[in-house]
Order: structure tokens, then C-alpha cells, then sequence
């Protein structure tokens, strides 16, 4: 079995340890950038004053950067180097950020989409160069505990991210002040007073984007100036429609690529509208950030745990155990009305924790040459983050479904991704057993 390697061999030598450590600080650096965009979609619902699935766009075009530049960016780290794939990134991703500044002078939704937009295409490369990377620093047997040990300093950068959303950001935001019974003070104020809160708010969220791309430029310069390793027998030639024909071939890989669009769908639905979740119980936008920090560190604490029982455990079957749990904290969510229902929602991230990464190194395992375009593909599957959200914001626009809040009911569409989920875990240990 998978798991009985991987005693045998460090998880990381002494001799790539100091790249690890860097490389690892970028999966905290873009899961801040992920979990203080989260937030927005309700920020700039109210000061922008649209509906929730036009609001839901920050994620489309947010998650839509992956879904555009992972095949390119996996074409230029093939011809190039894993190095100068991630120095790339850092570049577009600092752009992207800076240009939040402009963004906030012309106060137009549209411009603020395209400076996301240009950010993740840096994300992704970044997260196109840094896994693959990641699982190539060792034993191929312990490269999904490797990548698992990395992506446990993702949401460690996600905390952050979500500590300054709702620290500095909204609960900075005027047009999220409320009266007595808990309504919004901004929808009753005149066009003047609006337009004076709105200045005041897009410059607030402004703000923490710029400092990123300073943090952002720094980073770019370490790595820059540091000596990374490179496996000097790569070949360099690029011959994609092999690659693509052989991956598509390829059923571990590519249900693999389907599981992670459908992961990528539930994470974003239930770390995106959990605000709006608890919004519908009278509560405000930065208190709801507070559960959104809870369910974070939920994810964090649960990603380790489940890192090291997968010295004991076979991490397919983990997976599916998993996968069950989130479909039935989702129901909870689904049927439960009041604080029961959004206590189910934070106990969601538990489950979803090892999900991105035992999903990637089960579909990238055995891939040989073609690793970095199956990487690419299972980065382009995070547009899974993308799509769903502005559906799921539709459905929430409707108010009621039958007997249940439309909030609660969209809850649905996170259920039927940990059904896919399951699915696939199933398969990989009956279907696609370790050879």
C-alpha cells in the first residue's frame, strides 16, 4: 500500500530544505490573496449596490485567471524553469495587485475584475510551478505527504488573509453600518451621501491590495537572488499534444482533474457565502469574517492532523472518509435553520482540508514527463471556483425555495461536489489502485 513507503523515506532531505521552506512561504502568499478576495463579493454587493450574482463575479474573474493562464504557464515552465516560472508569477501577481490603485480612483467594478483577473494569472503560475515543484523535492513515495506538509502553510496565509478582511476592511467599511434592528443604514442614505461612503470604502479595500504587491515585489527578489535547485536532466522541449493525448488517456488523471473542479467549486461556495449565510441571521459582514476565521483554522489544524495520519493511513481512503463528512455537515447546512445550520458550515472546512492536495498527488502520480501539463490541468480545474459561485449567488438572489431560505438551499451545490468527490476517492482505491 501507498502508506507503508512512506515511513521509509524523509519527507524533506537536508539538502532541499531551504527551498522548501521559500517555496512553501508562496502557498501561504496566495491563499492570503484567496481569503481576503473571498470577503469582497459582500463588500462590493452593498457599496457598489448590485445583486449577488453580479457581485459573484470577483470570483469569476478571480478563479477564471487559473482556468486561462495554467496551460501557458505550464508551456513556460517546461521551457524554461521552475525558477523563472515562479518569478513570472510573482511579477503578474504584483501587477495585478498594484492595480488596485487605479482601480479605486476610477471606482468602476469592471476595473477592479481585470486587476483580479491579472493577479491570478500570476496565481497561476505560481501554483503551477510551486506543486509539482514541491513533489519533486524527494521520494516519489512520499510526495503526497510532502505536498500536504507545503499546503499546510496555505491557509496559514488564508488566516492572515481573513484577518485583515475583516480587521481593516470590513469593519472599516461605512456602508456596512446598521441601526438597532440590523439593517443597513447605507440603502436609506441620498445619492451624495452614497457616493462620498463609496469613495471612502473602495479606498479602504484598496489599500491592503497595494501593500501586497510590495510584500509580493520583495518575495520576487529573495527568490531572485537565491540559488534553486533544478534537476538538470529535464528536457526542456515542449511537445504538448502528446502530453495532452497521453493525459487524456490517462482515467486516474483525468477523473482527478473533474474531483478537484468539483472541490474547488465547494471550497470557494462555502468560504464565499458564508457572510451572506450569516447575514440572513441579522449578523454583520466583519462579525460573519470572524466564523470564516473559525472555519479556517478548523482547516488548518485538521490538514495537519490528517498530514500525519497518512503515515498510517492509506491517503485515498482518507479522501473518501472525508468527502462523506462534508456531504453530511452540507446537509446540515441544507435542512438546519438558524445558528445550527452555520455551525455546520464552519465544520465544513474540516473535512474539505486534505482534499486539494491528496486529489493532486494521487491524479499526478506516475505521470513521468507529462507531471508539469498534468499539473497545468489540475491548476486550470481550479476555474471549479469560478463557476459556481455566481450560480449559487443566483440562487440566493431568488430568497426562498419552497420551504427554505434560498441561502440555505444553495447549500446544494457544495453537497453534489462532495458527492464527485467521494466518487472519485472510491475509485482510486478500487478502480486506480497503487501500482
Amino acid at each position: 500500500m501507498e502508506n507503508k513507503s512512506v515511513t521509509k523515506e524523509k519527507v524533506v532531505s537536508k539538502e532541499v530544505l531551504l527551498p522548501f521552506v521559500v517555496i512553501t512561504g508562496l502557498f501561504a502568499l496566495w491563499g492570503f490573496a484567496n481569503d481576503i478576495t473571498n470577503p469582497m463579493v459582500a463588500a462590493f454587493k452593498t457599496v457598489m449596490e448590485i445583486s449577488n450574482a453580479k457581485a459573484s463575479l470577483i470570483q469569476f474573474a478571480f478563479y477564471g485567471g487559473y482556468g486561462t493562464m495554467a496551460i501557458p504557464a505550464a508551456l513556460f515552465i517546461k521551457k524554461y524553469s521552475y525558477k523563472k516560472g515562479i518569478l513570472m508569477g510573482l511579477i503578474l501577481y504584483a501587477v495585478g495587485a498594484l492595480l488596485f490603485y487605479p482601480a479605486a480612483q476610477f471606482e468602476m467594478f469592471g476595473f477592479f475584475l481585470g486587476s483580479l483577473y491579472i493577479l491570478t494569472f500570476g496565481l497561476a503560475f505560481l501554483e503551477t510551478t510551486a506543486n509539482p515543484y514541491i513533489l519533486s523535492m524527494g521520494d516519489e513515495a512520499t510526495a503526497t505527504r510532502r505536498l500536504n506538509l507545503a499546503q499546510s502553510f496555505n491557509p496559514l496565509g488564508s488566516i492572515a488573509g481573513m484577518f485583515v478582511a475583516s480587521k481593516v476592511i470590513l469593519a472599516s467599511l461605512q456602508s456596512d453600518v446598521r441601526d438597532g434592528a440590523g439593517n443597513l443604514i447605507f440603502d436609506t442614505l441620498g445619492i451624495s451621501e452614497k457616493a462620498a461612503i463609496r469613495t471612502h470604502d473602495l479606498a479602504v479595500i484598496r489599500d491592503p491590495y497595494v501593500m501586497l504587491g510590495f510584500v509580493v515585489l520583495v518575495m520576487f527578489v529573495v527568490i531572485l537572488l537565491l540559488k534553486m535547485p533544478e534537476n538538470k536532466n529535464v528536457d526542456h522541449s515542449v511537445h504538448p499534444w502528446q502530453s495532452i493525448k497521453r493525459l487524456l488517456n490517462n482515467k486516474k488523471y483525468r477523473e482527478g482533474v473533474i474531483a478537484q473542479v468539483f472541490y474547488m467549486a465547494a471550497q470557494i461556495t462555502c468560504w464565499t457565502f458564508i457572510i451572506q449565510y450569516a447575514d440572513n441571521l441579522g449578523i454583520s459582514k466583519s462579525t460573519a469574517q470572524n466564523y470564516n476565521i473559525v472555519a479556517m483554522a478548523l482547516f488548518v489544524s485538521s490538514r495537519f492532523i490528517s498530514t500525519g495520519l497518512m503515515k498510517y493511513l492509506n491517503p485515498r481512503l482518507m479522501l473518501t472518509i472525508f468527502a462523506l463528512g462534508g456531504m453530511l455537515t452540507t446537509s446540515g447546512v441544507i435542512l438546519m435553520e438558524g445558528m445550527a445550520g452555520l455551525y455546520c458550515l464552519v465544520a465544513t472546512s474540516a473535512f474539505m482540508s486534505l482534499m486539494f492536495p491528496t486529489i493532486y498527488g494521487i491524479a499526478l502520480h506516475g505521470l513521468g514527463d507529462d507531471v508539469t501539463l498534468g499539473a497545468a490541468g489540475l491548476i486550470m480545474a481550479i476555474v471549479g471556483g469560478a463557476l459556481m459561485p455566481p450560480i449559487q449567488g443566483a440562487l440566493i438572489d431568488l430568497g426562498t425555495v419552497g420551504f427554505l431560505p434560498a441561502v440555505n438551499f444553495s447549500f446544494i451545490l457544495p453537497f453534489v461536489c462532495f458527492i464527485v468527490i467521494a466518487i472519485y476517492g472510491y475509485r482510486t482505491i478500487k478502480v486506480h489502485p497503487v501500482n
